[in-house]
């Protein structure tokens, strides 16, 4: 129900969130009367809270009144706590697919039976001791020019990373980056990949390649600096083999390629008060239209579906899938008891500031955006799915390097909903920015590509906007560039998790 600066949300709620900023004994629909001044995007009090009684948005606990609330009164952080038992609503329903039309986008197609929105060339680093020589590899083919000859190439990307060495050889750390390393160099969006190590570091690349079953060809070309005799041999054999890289992409061009073969990755950040219900819905509709097509959609960030887990559990395909996710939560209790953290650490100042409370009420938001399909698989920290649909990927909250493993799982499009402004990019997958609000939309324009703030108005619905919002991902994923890569965002932004010792 919304009424005069009034954003009601289920019938059920004893809060709603203010569409503008309200001023102390300001009148609003149905009489309520302010009791102080609130930010736009927070929260009001409808009815008395007692001390102890539960507050709820979107008909669900997102926290525990720490005092007495008075109707009109903000509800934030001074008067609503977390809580430890969620006692959420929620209903097992059967999911009915979206109707849809077979699509396509214009894509490239790959021998290994995947499907790629862009066409790089990956300069891929074994550790971070050769991450200068990727670097200046890439900027060196850049100032060579010779790209103007393959223009159906969208350039050269190095992917530098803070390890690699200085870490054991073996266990949990080890693997996790050999993934992530692994999944980036299969990623349709490269299409080849030259990988430079130092020569001496734990990570290194003969083994990688006997691990994980990657041989020497036209498109996969390896080398260490040391074997080259040093920093300007490096550079001048780096650009050689890209040279002889770009040879090999000379036929690649764009072709009709089914929306079956999009693996979308699903990212929020900087979120505010109108992320739970304008942009993160929508796009949980546009997630629906992928899967519905035969697609593949990655939601991550574990700790922020930390209190609202029971919405996957209840819409897992099997037993042994929703175990899976419970496993990782576990895993999650445990790492963050260890070092001194807790679950709750989230919402961040930012997420506070835009009206967000705990993360009970963050949780709720950030799962709308993966929509209502089955949960199909749980998979590890970049790890490959081994099915179609909804995917839950493992991860840290942390954007960059949540969104780090999704492309190494095999994510070729990205959507990244913003209520606060994040501003962010990750080549070789276009990311769309999603912003909740208009005000944010017009304030940083350059940044956003679709504006979901007129749900919040009721100039659009949710449906239509995550129409738009899938017309906007195929479009993306046919070529056309997203203002993060207009702004030229992705090279600093591979961002791997590190787990472990650093030795």
């Amino acid at each position: 129900m919304t009424g005069s600066a009034l954003i009601k949300l289920h019938v059920h709620d004893n809060v709603a969130v203010v569409s503008e900023a309200v001023a102390a004994a300001q009148v609003m629909a149905g009489g309520l009367v302010a009791t102080g001044a609130i930010p736009r995007g927070h929260k009001i009090a409808l009815t008395r809270i007692p001390a102890g009684d539960p507050v709820l948005k979107f008909n669900a606990v997102i926290g525990t009144a720490s005092k007495e609330i008075a109707p009109g009164d903000h509800v934030h952080v001074h008067n609503c706590t977390m809580t430890d038992s969620a006692g959420h609503q929620s209903e097992k329903s059967h999911w009915v697919a979206p109707s849809v039309e077979g699509r396509t986008f214009m894509g490239y197609r790959r021998a290994s039976g995947r499907y790629g929105t862009r066409n790089y060339i990956g300069v891929l680093t074994s550790v971070n001791c050769s991450a200068t020589v990727a670097n200046y590899i890439a900027d060196g083919v850049e100032r060579a020019g010779w790209l103007k000859d393959f223009p159906h190439i969208d350039g050269i990307v190095p992917i530098s990373h803070a390890t690699g060495c200085g870490m054991a050889d073996r266990g949990e750390g080890y693997d996790l980056l050999q993934r992530t390393l692994w999944g980036y160099a299969a990623n349709p969006n490269f299409g080849a990949i030259l990988m430079v190590g130092l020569g001496c570091e734990v990570m290194q690349i003969a083994r990688f390649k006997s691990e994980t079953g990657l041989g020497e060809n036209e498109r996969f070309q390896t080398f260490t600096i040391q074997e080259q005799g040093g920093t300007r041999r490096a550079i001048e054999a780096g650009m050689a083999k890209v040279k002889d890289l770009m040879v090999a992409m000379k036929d690649d061009r764009r072709e009709p390629c089914p929306v079956s073969g999009l693996a979308l990755a699903l990212q929020c950040g900087g979120s505010d008060g109108y992320s739970g219900f304008t942009a993160n819905p929508a796009l949980g509709v546009a997630a629906d239209l992928v899967v519905a097509h035969g697609g593949t959609v990655f939601l991550s960030e574990t700790p922020e579906i930390y209190g609202a887990e029971h919405l996957l559990i209840d819409r897992a395909h099997s037993q042994e899938v929703a175990q899976r996710l419970t496993a990782r939560l576990d895993w999650w209790r445990d790492y963050c008891a260890r070092n001194g953290a807790e679950m709750n650490n989230n919402p961040s100042p930012g997420n506070k500031a835009g009206g967000l409370t705990t993360i009970l009420e963050k949780s709720l938001g950030a799962v709308a955006k993966a929509g209502t399909s089955p949960l199909r698989d749980v998979i590890l920290y970049a790890q490959q799915p081994k099915t179609s649909g909804l995917v839950f990927m493992d991860s840290p909250g942390f954007d960059p390097c949540s969104a780090t493993g999704q492309i190494a799982s095999g994510a070729n499009v990205m959507c990244f909903t913003t209520g606060r402004g994040s501003v962010f990019g990750a080549k070789p997958t276009p990311c769309l920015k999603l912003a909740t609000n208009s005000d944010l939309y017009a304030r940083m324009g350059d940044d956003m590509d679709i504006n979901c703030g007129p749900i919040a108005t009721g100039d659009s619905t949710v449906a239509e906007k995550g129409a738009e919002i899938f017309e906007a991902i195929c479009a993306a994923a046919s070529g056309r560039l997203t203002k993060s890569e207009e702004l030229g965002f992705g090279r600093a932004e591979f961002v791997p998790w590190v787990i472990g010792a650093v030795m």
